[in-house]
């Protein structure tokens, strides 16, 4: 008899996409009767409740079952859906995703064959609207000149890796790492994987486990999210310094340094040239991407797109990383 499977998906208002999702996993090629979904709700207030009810009315062969996450936050709820499920494996998912039929099937033979104590799978990043600034921020999410080397991004590679988006585990992991940390407001996947390394596990990046993310759907939206995770990325590097890598430190250390170069500048004009310049190569570079992409897409409004939500990404990652370091620490 396979080992049963529990999908925990944390959410909070999420009443556009929550069908979408329990729709993929209703359509799971692994058997029915031995998965479990546990949703863990941060007290939304739009129609999400009802349309997992509605859900649960129309498929009463899926076990679904709905828990409270009071304290609103991923890594709670998380912990939350993890406490209240049953099942032998545990596979994260999000409420704005949408797993590949197979997505827990090779997730579960992978840890049985125990390949590593995480298995995870790629991203096939989608728009969040049907819009052309949605579809640049969607291309430019799966580019390594804005994502660097997080390679559940874009890889057809299957290989160890850091981290992963959405990971599967055996239960008797966390009896043996603890929980998600409810201190981190992002970040708490890569902290987690940290623990797991840290125990002598590994990750595993399989590119045939697969599904659709839904990326934010305007720049305001974008640059929040990637504020937060520079933000909480420091905190989670203030316990785990070794962690550090190349891609999570660029952009703080460009954005640093072109404020030092434009500050030198008001003193010292060579430092205005110098600022110039690397500022119209890193643009020059940008609408290189933009215009490759747009061909490739046959999207002509990427050529703007592209360049505006790298930047975006870049610069919000590089002040949330610098705030988190040099500022106070934001209480939950």
């Amino acid at each position: 008899m396979p080992p049963s499977v529990s999908v925990i998906i944390p959410c909070r208002n999420e009443a556009k996409t929550i069908h979408l999702v329990l729709d993929a996993i209703y359509g799971q090629s692994y058997p029915r009767e031995r998965l479990q979904v546990v949703i863990a709700d941060g007290f939304s207030e739009d129609r999400t409740r009802e349309k997992i009810a509605e859900f649960q009315t129309a498929h009463t062969d899926l076990d679904v079952l709905v828990v409270d996450n009071p304290q609103r936050i991923i890594p709670a709820g998380l912990n939350a859906a993890i406490r209240a499920s049953s099942g032998d494996v545990i596979v994260r998912m999000d409420a704005h995703s949408i797993p590949n039929p197979d997505y827990v099937a090779l997730c579960v033979a992978a840890l049985e064959r125990n390949v590593a104590q995480n298995v995870g799978g790629v991203w096939d990043i989608q728009p969040g609207k049907d819009t052309w600034i949605a579809r640049s921020i969607a291309a430019a999410a799966g580019n390594p000149l804005a994502v660097g080397d997080a390679r559940y991004r874009f890889t057809d590679k299957a290989a160890y890796v850091d981290t992963v988006p959405y990971g599967s585990y055996k239960r008797g992991l966390f009896e043996q790492i603890g929980l998600f940390d409810e201190t981190l407001l992002a970040n708490e996947d890569y902290e987690l994987n940290t623990r797991i390394q840290q125990a002598g596990g590994k990750i595993w990046l399989d590119p045939n486990i697969r599904c659709a993310y839904f990326a934010r759907s305007n720049l305001r939206a974008l640059a929040k999210q990637y504020y937060g995770y520079g933000y909480w990325k420091v905190q989670m590097l203030k316990r785990y310094p070794e962690t550090l890598r190349w891609r999570q430190a660029l952009p703080p250390a460009f954005l640093l340094g072109l404020l030092v170069t434009l500050l030198v500048g008001i003193v010292w004009k060579p430092s205005l040239y110098l600022f110039a310049i690397v500022l119209g190569l890193y643009l020059l570079i940008l609408f290189a991407v933009g215009i490759h992409l747009a061909i490739k897409k046959r999207d002509i409004l990427l050529v703007i797109g592209i360049p505006l939500a790298i930047i975006t990404m870049h610069f919000s990652w590089g002040a949330g990383f610098m705030t988190g370091a040099f500022g106070a620490q934001k209480k939950l």
